[in-house]
């Protein structure tokens, strides 16, 4: 009887339930991942993390043949499809049992219950493994066994789970005989026909790598991580987001390294933590609110907010071409790198769905069309937040002036600098707002909304819902 393994967003041979779960066995187990173009295109994957994707399992399926495991590429147009292939695979190598970590999204959902009812009629066992969160999803919950839809009282149980079960985590399995052929991938079969041309790689590729930058991290900038975070001219975050979001680095293997250097609870890893939490926070909401992965508000009364028409102010948006620099500066650079630092996620978010009042969900579906680090959870979680019709959400009458952000938190104007040469030699006090004096150089756009009083007409409109 020989085990398979199915891949699919745990690209990882350390701290992998699935696999380490078939390799506890004495019989055969095989690999296998599944590329299905059609389904990553309807979910808006960005050409920056399919890439990384297919770099991923490629190194995978490198690691997992030096360990006498053979990986199998598949490919398929969309999940449907994706279960025949599976199936017939099955049928193929005599598989008796299947094993694969639960993803949450809705499309997934019912893919996976496919398999299931498939798998039954082949006598195929199916062994399911909640390995996404640290701690396993649906287990914290409040003292009325509900889910929590408010991040801090969520965090608390969570870190007393932590606290009173001790999680660890699997080590990579042991060979399984002599290394075999490795399988790989080309990515020109799917580039750049069915997806644009991606940036350059954002980080390196494999789980050696992975390591190697949350190591690096956390010896030299954790201690600093709550001073630095939040500014994005400065190499001050982990940049490990890519690698979560795909499967590389698990939350528990993050959140263990940290711990093993808090010692005196150092506050910059204490804070650095609790991005994990929110992540873990996010991903049970996805769990428990199956709604919000169908485009909707977890506010089911903010979904009667009439939003502006998208038009030009959306597409000046995209483009860097808000005549708002910081949300310019970020805008392009997330359209040049695949990334965007954390702290300007949130300003361009509310810049969107506050002051030219578009739709959150446009926003959502943009930002995953780049990403390199695009989650659902985390990404859908975000721009809810933002926009104020989700849960945890900023208070509606909280709204960023981007302005004043720009001003704390690049104060010198490096940052805007980087990605807006046509203004780079203005002033660190009128970079921020070109506009407050003077001839705006370059061609640079003047604003395309007026920030007081589109944020008065955002508040109203949520203020209208209360009446």
């Amino acid at each position: 009887m020989t085990h398979l393994v199915w891949f699919r967003n745990d690209l990882r041979a350390a701290d992998n339930a699935a696999l380490t779960a078939a390799c506890k066995q004495r019989e055969p187990v095989q690999a296998c991942f599944i590329v299905t173009p059609g389904q990553w295109q309807e979910h808006d994957w960005s050409p920056a993390r399919v890439k990384l994707v297919l770099d991923h399992a490629n190194a995978l399926s490198g690691r997992l043949a030096e360990l006498g495991i053979p990986m199998t590429f598949l490919t398929a147009p969309d999940f449907r499809e994706s279960i025949q292939k599976l199936t017939a695979l099955c049928e193929a190598q005599s598989i008796r049992h299947l094993h694969f970590n639960e993803e949450y999204g809705i499309n997934e959902r019912k893919r996976d219950k496919s398999v299931k009812a498939a798998m039954d009629e082949l006598g195929v066992a199916v062994n399911k493994y909640r390995d996404q969160t640290v701690a396993p999803v649906g287990s914290i919950l409040t003292q009325q066994d509900e889910p929590y839809s408010v991040f801090t009282p969520f965090s608390r149980s969570w870190r007393r789970w932590i606290d009173d079960n001790q999680p660890t985590v699997f080590p990579i399995p042991e060979a399984r005989g002599k290394p075999v052929a490795a399988e790989t991938f080309s990515t020109t079969n799917i580039f750049p026909s069915q997806f644009p041309e991606p940036p350059p790689t954002l980080v390196e590729t494999g789980e050696d790598a992975a390591h190697t930058r949350l190591e690096r991290f956390l010896d030299e900038r954790g201690k600093d991580y709550k001073d630095l975070r939040d500014l994005p001219s400065v190499d001050g975050t982990s940049l490990i987001s890519p690698y979560l979001a795909n499967g590389v680095l698990s939350g528990r293997q993050c959140l263990l390294a940290a711990r093993e250097r808090e010692g005196g609870n150092q506050e910059g890893l204490t804070t650095w933590t609790s991005e994990i939490a929110w992540r873990d926070f996010y991903i049970n909401i996805l769990y428990h609110f199956p709604r919000i992965s169908m485009h909707r508000a977890f506010k089911p009364e903010t979904e009667s907010l009439t939003w502006n028409t998208p038009g030009d102010a959306f597409e000046a948006w995209k483009n860097g071409q808000t005549g708002i620099p910081i949300v310019d500066a970020a805008m392009r650079q997330l359209n040049q790198t695949g990334w965007m630092h954390n702290r300007l996620r949130m300003i361009t978010a509310m810049f969107l769905t506050k002051n030219l009042f578009i739709d959150w969900r446009l926003g959502e579906a943009y930002f995953m069309s780049k990403l390199a680090d695009g989650f659902l959870a985390s990404n859908n979680g975000g721009w809810q937040w933002s926009a104020s019709t989700g849960t945890d959400a900023a208070p509606y009458f909280r709204v960023f002036n981007p302005v004043t952000q720009s001003e704390r938190f690049d104060p010198d104007g490096d940052f805007i600098r980087r990605y807006l040469p046509e203004i780079a030699k203005l002033d660190k006090k009128r970079i921020h707002q070109p506009w407050a004096g003077g001839v705006i150089p370059g061609g640079y756009p003047r604003p395309i909304v007026d920030l007081k009083e589109s944020r008065k007409e955002a508040i109203a409109k949520f203020q209208a819902l209360k009446n």
